[in-house]
């Protein structure tokens, strides 16, 4: 009887101990989860804030108004426009290809 008592004894404080160590577990696992989700709401927020600003940045004018200052581009008007005919411009192993 005594015999049974102690192994008794000892299974109990082995399951409590392994149940000490999952619940350790458990929240650790917990507070790992809990920083992803922050995390994610962080980036899903600095995804909103650079779309509206990705937006901002392709406006029609703001476009029109760096091809003007940086690049030197102007509108067209027929006194600037040159026309090309395409068999005068165009290689001749592609006008080749395009009359197969």
């Amino acid at each position: 009887m005594m015999r049974l008592n102690l192994v008794l004894m000892v299974a109990v404080v082995v399951s409590a101990l392994f149940l000490v160590h999952s619940q350790y577990e458990t929240r650790s696992v917990f507070v790992e989860l809990e920083r992803a989700h922050a995390d994610a709401r962080k980036l899903s927020l600095e995804r909103q804030r650079l779309d509206v600003e990705r937006r901002a940045q392709a406006t029609p004018e703001r476009v029109e108004r760096l091809a003007r200052d940086q690049l030197h581009m102007r509108t067209t008007n027929p006194a600037i426009t040159q026309y090309n005919s395409r068999a005068a411009s165009a290689p001749a192993a592609f006008t080749n290809e395009a009359a197969r």
